[in-house]
Protein backbone atom coordinates (compact mmCIF):
# COMPACT_ATOMS: atom_id res chain seq x y z
CA UNK A 1 0.00 0.00 0.00
CA UNK A 2 3.34 2.24 0.13
CA UNK A 3 3.14 4.86 -2.83
CA UNK A 4 0.28 3.83 -4.85
CA UNK A 5 0.23 5.15 -7.91
CA UNK A 6 -2.93 6.85 -7.79
CA UNK A 7 -1.71 9.40 -4.61
CA UNK A 8 1.43 10.47 -7.12
CA UNK A 9 1.80 13.44 -9.28
CA UNK A 10 4.22 14.08 -12.13
CA UNK A 11 6.90 17.16 -11.00
CA UNK A 12 10.17 17.78 -12.10
CA UNK A 13 13.27 18.19 -10.48
CA UNK A 14 16.92 19.76 -11.22
CA UNK A 15 19.94 18.93 -9.34
CA UNK A 16 22.72 21.18 -7.86
CA UNK A 17 25.90 20.71 -9.95
CA UNK A 18 27.71 23.65 -8.21
CA UNK A 19 29.14 26.74 -8.81
CA UNK A 20 30.54 28.31 -11.97
CA UNK A 21 32.75 31.47 -12.02
CA UNK A 22 31.24 34.63 -13.07
CA UNK A 23 33.01 36.77 -15.39
CA UNK A 24 32.65 40.14 -17.15
CA UNK A 25 32.31 41.05 -20.83
CA UNK A 26 36.61 41.29 -21.35
CA UNK A 27 36.75 37.46 -19.37
CA UNK A 28 37.88 38.49 -16.08
CA UNK A 29 36.82 36.96 -13.47
CA UNK A 30 34.33 39.27 -10.62
CA UNK A 31 34.65 37.19 -7.70
CA UNK A 32 31.09 36.11 -7.94
CA UNK A 33 29.29 32.64 -8.24
CA UNK A 34 26.48 31.14 -10.19
CA UNK A 35 25.07 28.52 -8.70
CA UNK A 36 24.30 25.68 -11.68
CA UNK A 37 21.52 22.70 -12.19
CA UNK A 38 21.65 19.94 -14.08
CA UNK A 39 18.79 19.47 -16.58
CA UNK A 40 15.41 19.13 -15.53
CA UNK A 41 13.90 15.62 -14.68
CA UNK A 42 10.71 14.42 -14.12
CA UNK A 43 9.19 12.23 -10.90
CA UNK A 44 6.40 11.13 -10.06
CA UNK A 45 5.82 11.53 -6.25
CA UNK A 46 3.27 12.21 -3.30
CA UNK A 47 2.99 15.74 -2.36
CA UNK A 48 1.07 16.64 -0.06
CA UNK A 49 -2.01 19.20 0.10
CA UNK A 50 -0.32 21.64 2.35
CA UNK A 51 1.65 21.37 5.90
CA UNK A 52 0.26 19.17 9.07
CA UNK A 53 0.86 17.76 12.63
CA UNK A 54 2.16 14.88 11.09
CA UNK A 55 4.48 16.20 9.18
CA UNK A 56 5.68 19.07 11.53
CA UNK A 57 6.27 16.18 14.20
CA UNK A 58 7.78 13.77 11.42
CA UNK A 59 10.58 16.72 10.91
CA UNK A 60 10.79 18.23 14.51
CA UNK A 61 10.28 22.09 14.96
CA UNK A 62 10.88 23.13 11.39
CA UNK A 63 8.31 25.41 11.13
CA UNK A 64 9.78 26.67 7.23
CA UNK A 65 8.22 24.41 4.73
CA UNK A 66 4.56 24.23 2.59
CA UNK A 67 4.25 20.66 2.01
CA UNK A 68 5.82 17.23 2.10
CA UNK A 69 6.85 15.01 -0.58
CA UNK A 70 7.12 11.39 0.49
CA UNK A 71 8.92 8.40 -2.06
CA UNK A 72 9.17 4.82 -1.07
CA UNK A 73 11.62 4.97 -3.66
CA UNK A 74 15.40 4.73 -1.16
CA UNK A 75 17.59 5.65 -4.73
CA UNK A 76 15.70 8.84 -4.87
CA UNK A 77 18.61 11.48 -5.31
CA UNK A 78 16.63 14.66 -4.07
CA UNK A 79 18.70 16.53 -1.39
CA UNK A 80 18.37 19.79 0.17
CA UNK A 81 20.14 21.57 -2.75
CA UNK A 82 17.47 20.33 -5.28
CA UNK A 83 15.27 22.81 -7.08
CA UNK A 84 11.12 21.70 -7.87
CA UNK A 85 8.80 22.62 -10.40
CA UNK A 86 5.80 21.49 -8.23
CA UNK A 87 2.72 24.08 -8.85
CA UNK A 88 4.14 25.24 -11.98
CA UNK A 89 4.57 23.45 -15.12
CA UNK A 90 8.30 23.01 -16.39
CA UNK A 91 7.83 24.81 -19.60
CA UNK A 92 5.71 28.04 -20.57
CA UNK A 93 3.88 27.97 -23.66
CA UNK A 94 6.81 29.51 -26.13
CA UNK A 95 8.86 26.56 -25.33
CA UNK A 96 10.96 28.18 -22.55
CA UNK A 97 11.63 26.99 -18.69
CA UNK A 98 9.90 28.52 -16.52
CA UNK A 99 11.08 29.94 -12.76
CA UNK A 100 10.93 26.79 -10.31
CA UNK A 101 8.20 27.48 -7.76
CA UNK A 102 10.06 25.16 -4.89
CA UNK A 103 12.90 24.33 -2.87
CA UNK A 104 13.83 21.41 -0.35
CA UNK A 105 14.44 22.25 2.96
CA UNK A 106 14.88 18.91 4.77
CA UNK A 107 14.70 15.80 4.30
CA UNK A 108 13.98 12.53 6.46
CA UNK A 109 15.15 9.53 5.78
CA UNK A 110 13.30 6.29 7.23
CA UNK A 111 13.52 2.58 6.89
CA UNK A 112 10.92 2.41 3.90
CA UNK A 113 10.67 5.95 2.96
CA UNK A 114 11.86 9.40 2.00
CA UNK A 115 10.15 12.52 3.19
CA UNK A 116 11.43 16.09 2.01
CA UNK A 117 9.72 19.21 3.87
CA UNK A 118 9.75 21.65 0.68
CA UNK A 119 8.81 25.11 0.75
CA UNK A 120 7.15 27.51 -1.91
CA UNK A 121 9.38 30.48 -3.56
CA UNK A 122 8.26 33.50 -5.17
CA UNK A 123 7.62 32.45 -8.51
CA UNK A 124 9.71 35.43 -10.31
CA UNK A 125 12.73 34.09 -8.43
CA UNK A 126 14.73 33.99 -12.25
Amino acid sequence: MRSLERNKRLIHYALYTGKTPVVDEYGNLTGDYETTYASPEKLRISVSAAKGKYATMQFGGLEVYDKVMVTSDMDCPISETTILWVDTSLMDSKGKVNAYDYVVTRVAKGLNSISYAIKRLDVNNG
